[in-house]
This record gives structure tokens, C-alpha cells and sequence, in this order.
């Protein structure tokens, strides 16, 4: 099969596309052919020069988030998974801890990823534990559910109980509010009755992320962000901060506009990831941050139900072969795309 490999650390150029051998399901896994598997510039990217927290499985397949069919079982799974169309979740947790026991896999700190630990979805073909690959909705197309996968869990698990737990009625600031977590925020906050301001760095990427929901939308890089969300709120800023940006000269006007009590939660930091806090606010106004990082199968569930009924929209950029990897980064750093990118192996 064609696939991606990493035989070694390094920047790009340490990603090529080679020819391997098929996998095959050992016990307990079954065979995708991947139809779809997201594009993550900074993960990819980190994988390659061994920053993802690893350690790495070299050689290593990289990719997550592959969706396709099963077209082949290992021993002990139901025959009838064959032919199923499925979305793979990529963080395997490690069932055993206080965090696991609780249902919250999203705190396991032992947890490993298909794609960083084991063979990823770059590849024609990806053998998974059976428990990993769940059923999509016919209406899903392959690189929506990809996308889907990659974005909405992690937008409820900011926005639920767990974290933030947001409320009907609230304002939610989101950051950065047309990309892929940005937009699903917008309609997971949305589809919970909140009042949503969508900040972005462009005047096209507040319009993409009005026309998901926002009620309001500011361009942070030309617009005085703090006083803007403080008039659309009537003076006491907003209640929720989705701020997955960490980028030090939007992050203290973003922090300004939260309001008294206020939570602010971040799963991101590709601005940089070292920003100002202004402490002062923060004690004096009761506020609260948090981290975020990974989701629970309770968040999956929730997530793929909704778009498989539509009540959640994937975006969706490119859909590009497998051989235009380098191509997907390079439009993705130069931020020519408003949504996600999408390789399809088959292509």
C-alpha cells in the first residue's frame, strides 16, 4: 500500500511516501481502508522532529483521525463490522487509572495516540483495536466525519461539565473562531443557547465564522478587541473564553473581556504558547482558566450523533491524494485555507 512514513527525526522533508506492505488485524482489531484522515500541520510536523511527547514508534505512519470502511476483522470481533463505515479515535487510554475508572479518558496520563504511538491514517490501509472504530452516520461524508472527529469532541469537552460548563444564555468569546476547533466551538456553544462573538485575524475569517452562527464577530488584528466585546455585552464582558491561540499579543485583550466570575479554557497554543495573565484580574474578578486537552468517549458520542444529524457542520477546505502532503502544510502555513484540509489515500 502507499503510505507516509518517518523513518527517522527531522522537519518535513523527514515525511515521504513509500510503498509497505498491507496490515493486517491482529486479535480484537479490525482493517480500515481510510477514505479520509485530517491534516495537522503543527502535530504532523512535531511527530516528525519527535516533539510530540512521544516517545515515537520509528519507522512511524503518521496521521489521525482516519475515517473509511472496514474491510477485514481479527479474531474475536464480529464478522458483521465488515463493510461498516467508521471514524477512528486516535487516543487510546489506558483503562486502568483513577481517571479511566471515572469516564474521563481525557485526563489519562498514560494515554498513547494512533498516529504518534502506532500506524497512522496516512496509509491505503490502518489496522485498529475494534473499540477504536465507531460507526458514522450515511449522511457523513468520509472528510466531514474526519474533520468532525478531530474538532467537535474536544469543543464539548471545553464547553461541558467537566470544564467550563457552559450555560444557556452565556456569552462566549471564541478565538481564532475560523478554524477547525474555532468553528466548532461557535456551534457547540450555539447548539447550548449561548450568545457567541466570534474573534479572528481577518475580516474573510470573521465573515466564515458569522455564517456558522456568530452572533457578533470582531477582527482582533484590526479592531480594539477588549472595547468591542465590553459594548456587545453592555459593559461586563463575556462569561466563556474559548481561547486556543496562546499567542501573546491577542491573548491580553482576549483575557480583558471576561467578565467577573469568568472561565476562560485553552486546548491550543500554536501563537506561541507563552502569554502574559494579568493576576491582578484574575483573583480580584474570581476567574478561572482551564486546560483542556483530548476528550472523553461521552464527548464522541455527543459529537458524531449531532453531525450525523446535521445539527453540526464539519468544515471542510481541500480534499487532497496523499501524494500532496507537503502541498497541505504549506497551504496551511501560509493560512490560505478557512477550514480543514483533507487527504484521501484512495485519491
Amino acid at each position: 500500500m502507499k503510505a507516509i512514513i518517518v523513518r527517522s527525526y527531522g522537519g518535513p522533508e523527514a515525511i515521504r511516501l513509500e510503498t509497505v506492505d498491507d496490515p493486517k488485524p491482529a486479535p480484537g482489531e479490525v482493517l480500515v481502508k481510510v477514505r479520509a484522515v485530517t491534516v495537522n500541520r503543527t502535530r504532523d510536523l512535531n511527530v516528525c522532529a519527535g516533539q510530540a511527547g512521544g516517545p515515537e514508534a520509528l519507522p512511524l505512519i503518521p496521521g489521525q483521525d482516519p475515517a473509511g470502511e472496514i474491510v477485514a476483522v481479527g479474531e474475536g470481533v464480529d464478522a458483521k463490522r465488515r463493510g461498516q463505515r467508521v471514524i477512528v479515535s486516535s487516543r487510546l487510554t489506558c483503562g486502568e487509572c483513577d481517571f479511566c475508572r471515572a469516564g474521563h479518558g481525557s485526563d489519562c496520563r498514560k494515554s498513547r495516540h494512533i498516529g504518534i504511538h502506532r500506524a497512522g491514517g496516512y496509509a491505503e490501509f490502518i489496522a485498529v483495536p475494534a473499540a477504536q472504530a465507531i460507526p458514522i452516520a450515511e449522511r457523513l461524508s468520509f472528510p466531514e466525519a474526519a474533520v468532525a472527529m478531530r474538532h467537535f469532541p474536544m469543543a464539548m469537552q471545553q464547553l461541558g461539565a467537566t470544564k467550563v460548563a457552559l450555560k444557556a444564555g452565556e456569552w462566549v468569546l471564541v478565538m481564532g473562531a475560523s478554524g477547525g476547533l474555532g468553528s466548532a466551538c461557535i456551534q457547540v456553544a450555539k447548539a447550548r443557547g449561548a450568545k457567541v462573538i466570534a474573534g479572528a485575524g481577518g475580516d474573510e475569517r470573521v465573515a466564515a465564522a458569522m455564517a456558522l452562527g456568530a452572533d457578533h464577530g470582531i477582527n482582533y488584528r484590526s479592531q480594539d478587541l477588549t472595547t468591542l466585546v465590553k459594548e456587545i455585552t453592555g459593559g461586563r464582558g463575556v462569561d466563556v473564553i474559548c481561547e486556543n491561540i496562546s499567542d501573546p499579543t491577542t491573548f491580553p485583550a482576549a483575557f480583558a473581556s471576561l467578565a467577573a466570575m469568568g472561565r476562560l479554557v485553552t486546548s491550543g497554543a500554536h501563537g506561541g504558547g507563552t502569554v502574559p495573565v494579568n493576576m491582578k484580574q484574575l483573583y480580584h474578578n474570581r476567574q478561572r482558566i482551564f486546560g483542556a486537552a483530548g476528550h472523553d468517549p461521552a464527548d464522541i458520542v455527543q459529537a458524531m450523533d449531532a453531525a450525523g444529524k446535521g445539527l453540526l457542520k464539519a468544515k471542510v477546505d481541500l480534499v487532497m491524494p496523499l501524494e500532496k502532503l507537503h502541498e497541505a502544510f504549506a497551504l496551511i502555513g501560509d493560512r490560505k485555507v478557512a477550514g480543514k484540509i483533507v487527504i484521501d489515500p484512495q485519491a
